[in-house]
């Protein structure tokens, strides 16, 4: 008699059940190195699983999504545990006396792509760094009213009283290339990645002025650093971050982190007392 499952049930079976005697069976041991190859053999013969997907391909793609998932949890358990293991109960102290309070020292605003943790890269510990992650690494300016990120910044500002504040971008950003992308004519029918990286539209216009005769990639790397520079300019416009930085309290730094040869290149804002303006300075590249 033909196995049919419908709906969810026909969804959550796997290449790891076959169709034995009747009843679904779990591989086990070498069964589960025979895996797809197995349950394609038998299926077709004992259920009309794969004719109701459609194709063939579809079911085994569900398989592999299922497993994926799967495998993944228990890499994600497998992490935490070591995690605890090798770092958590080592320094047990510290951890606890961070479950009480927080006092970071920096600040940093970095995007959201998961190459560029910025933790990772800068060498942060816990409780070192308070971070705030947002598409292409913007900061707007306060007339443009609240978002999540200059929150994160009052926070980590006015009540952490962080010491520096670090905007980190990065090469090969896909949200500078959306925003280099985009029509700047059609804002009012854009998606919303599109909408918030128009936050960085007076980057692009400067770089298409000065680099219209280069690649697309070229303006693209070019707007990436322009549009750091902007970030780090329109934290001035928040009176608590001014003030602050007048008074020599917080320092404020842009940051272009480079995935191809893993170089960083650094900027400093600087106060010109004498004209009490703000400009960017000191460009260093590590690598």
């Amino acid at each position: 008699m033909a196995l049919a499952l419908g709906g969810r049930a026909r969804r959550l079976v796997s290449a790891t059940l076959v169709h034995q005697n009747g009843c679904l069976h779990k591989q086990t041991g070498s069964d589960r190195l025979l895996g797809e190859a197995k349950a394609i053999r038998l299926l077709p013969r004992r259920t009309n699983m794969v004719q109701e997907l459609g194709m063939r391909e579809e079911f085994m793609q569900l398989n592999r999504e299922l497993e994926t998932s799967y495998d993944f949890l228990g890499e994600m358990r497998q992490r935490f545990l070591r995690f605890k293991r090798q770092k958590y109960l080592p320094e047990i102290e510290k951890f606890q006396a961070l479950a009480v309070a927080q006092s970071p020292k920096v600040m940093v605003i970095g995007c959201a792509d998961s190459r560029v943790c910025p933790s990772y890269v800068l060498g942060f510990q816990p409780g070192e760094a308070f971070t705030i992650r947002n598409v292409a690494n913007l900061v707007t300016p306060v007339q443009n009213g609240p978002t999540e990120t200059n929150s994160a910044l009052e926070f980590a500002v006015t009540t952490l009283l962080v010491e520096n504040i670090i905007v980190m971008g990065h090469s090969n950003c896909g949200g500078i290339a959306a925003l280099m992308n985009h029509q700047n004519h059609q804002e009012q029918h854009s998606s919303l990645v599109e909408r918030w990286v128009m936050n960085g539209k007076a980057a692009k216009l400067r770089t298409q002025l000065a680099s219209s005769h280069l690649s697309f990639d070229e303006q693209c790397r070019n707007c990436e650093k322009e549009s750091i520079k902007d970030s780090v300019m329109n934290l001035i416009t928040y009176p608590w971050i001014r003030d602050r930085v007048k008074r020599g309290e917080v320092k404020i730094h842009g940051c272009y982190y480079n995935l191809s040869d893993c170089s960083l290149e650094k900027w400093r804002l600087s106060l010109d007392k004498n004209e009490n303006g703000f400009h960017i300075t000191d460009r260093e590249i590590w690598s």
